[in-house]
Formats: structure tokens, sequence, C-alpha cells
């Protein structure tokens, strides 16, 4: 996909229709519409009525948090009228609060579920790690002013890829029917003053990503060894495990699916990390159960959702 290409505006789109959401989500308590607080789904639905003239239901590939950021967020929806994809990412842009954007529309068939469909979920952590407190990033990284070691943070964080147990990291409010999800891959990398913690798995336990970077910074800042995170995994007890890092730092950079359906491809967020240049879909996916399951190809299933 490249990033500058004419809208098609003559012909109308029919059937199902996918979108690539961006959005800031500091002032929103998380993607899922409440009646209490603003979400972003009520903005993204709120906006496709203008524009379809009618109500719209939106279904997304993950929930995220309050406070938490995406840059590739896909839903799905099945328009009431036609609109072309000018029209729809135009209109619903021109109707959205300057901190939620469309990137993209495409037509899918009429099977195709944003979440159900998904084979992972891909969210990287930023923390900038200097003396002083972020100004221009204060919004989209969280702030360590104490020396992290990204090394050994990384070291610390390789026991938790693969299939695991992850109790320890889970929210005591997680509705989630199991604790068991598979971390397809977990990275930590400094650039700069960045630290980064880059993790793709089958999908996350509520508040998950942001207790395994509280720990793994206890980690960095050399306050606990590198078997830390084992420690804490065989425990399956969250009130004796680390801290949550703060939702400003997570933003949910990627979800996965079979090439199949034909999503468009684009560079990985947030942008303070574009220098990497790693474009959605690069890395291949583990030959795991459920990758296998919602491709076709079903093999035995276990604790996934």
């Amino acid at each position: 996909m490249t990033l500058f290409r004419r809208l098609e505006e003559r012909h109308p789109l029919h059937g199902r229709l996918a979108l690539g959401v961006e959005y800031d989500g500091s002032a929103y308590c998380g993607w899922q519409r409440l009646k209490h607080s603003p979400s972003v789904q009520a903005e993204v639905e709120k906006a496709l009525a203008r524009v379809a003239g009618q109500p719209v239901t939106v279904h997304c590939s993950g929930r995220t948090d309050s406070g938490v950021h995406a840059t590739r967020q896909i839903v799905h929806f099945d328009p009431p009228v036609p609109r072309s994809e000018k029209a729809w990412v135009f209109g619903a842009n021109a109707n959205l609060p300057r901190d939620i954007a469309v990137r993209w529309v495409h037509e899918v068939p009429d099977d195709f579920h944003a979440r159900f469909k998904a084979l992972a979920r891909r969210y990287r952590y930023v923390i900038l790690n200097q003396p002083s407190r972020p100004v221009l990033e204060r919004a989209n990284a969280t702030w360590c002013r104490d020396p992290l070691d990204a090394d050994a943070m990384h070291r610390a964080a390789q026991v938790l890829v693969g299939e695991h147990d992850f109790s320890s990291f889970r929210a005591a409010g997680c509705q989630s029917k199991t604790p068991w999800r598979h971390l397809h891959f977990i990275e930590v990398h400094r650039h700069g003053p960045m630290v980064v913690v880059d993790v793709q798995g089958n999908a996350f336990l509520h508040h998950m990503i942001r207790n395994i970077a509280g720990a793994l910074v206890t980690v960095g800042r050399g306050e606990r060894g590198d078997g830390y995170l084992a420690e804490l995994m065989v425990l399956k007890d969250r009130t004796l495990s680390d801290v949550t890092a703060p939702a400003c730092g997570l933003h949910f950079v990627d979800s996965l699916y079979d090439d199949v359906w034909g999503l468009p491809r684009e560079p990985l967020g947030p942008n303070l990390l574009a220098f990497l240049g790693e474009w959605t879909g690069e890395r291949p996916l583990p030959d795991c159960p459920m990758v296998a399951f919602r491709r076709g190809r079903p093999k035995a299933i276990s604790n996934i959702e």
C-alpha cells in the first residue's frame, strides 16, 4: 500500500467494510462504548452515522484500555447505505475529533470479523528514558528518569514467550474466562533515549502489557535480576506482582489477519518509531493452534479466546 494515493469517489462500496483507525486515547475511557464516559467507539460510530444518515455499529479487533493509544485499530461494520471510499474516509474524518482518524476503508467479505478473524495483536510500550521530564512526547510515552538497562529487560522478558498462565500480570477486574495467552515474541530495545517494549500475541489480558512493562522497568533499574519475571510467573498471583505502568506509553500498533482478506499494509506506529521502517505483517506468525484454526486449518485448540 502506498501512503499517497487518490481515494475512489465515483463507485460506492457495497457489503461489509473494514476500517483502519488511529487514535490518541488520552481523553477516552478506552475503546468500548460506555454510558457514563467518553469512548473511541462512540465517536467513530457517531461520525460514520453522520456519513450514512443512519445509525452504525462497529466491531473492533481488540479493545484498548483507558488512556491507551492505537495506530492500527481494525474495525468492521455493515453500512446501511452505499458510499464511496472517499466519502467514508473524508466524511468520517470531518466528523471525528482531532484525536481520532480513519486511515483507510476496504471492502471485505461478509464472513470477515475484525475480532474473530484476527490472528494476532501487537503492541509497543514506549519509555522515554532521560533525566528531564518529556514535553512534546508527554502524552504518548512514559517517562523514567532512572537509567534503564534495556538488554537486561530483554533477557528477563524471554521467559514470557510461548503459551503460559499470565495470572501474575492480569488485572483484578479482568473478565477473561482464562488467564492463558500465547506470546509470539517480546523484545526490548533502546533507540537513543527511548526504550521500547515490542510484544505480539494471540490476545492479551486486562492490563497485561502494562503489568509486564512495570516489572521490566524494575529489572531495568537494576532492582531485580534477569529471573524476576520467571519468579512472578510461578506465583500466579497479581497481588504479589509489580506495579502497573502508565497507560500513556502503550500503543496498539497492529492486528494481523490472513492475506486472503487483502487488508492494506502500512508502516507500524507510533510515528515516534517510524525510523525503524517496519510494516505490518512482515514477521511470520508461529505455527500455533489458534493461527491455524482462524486460517481455516483447524488443529486441537485449548486455552484460547
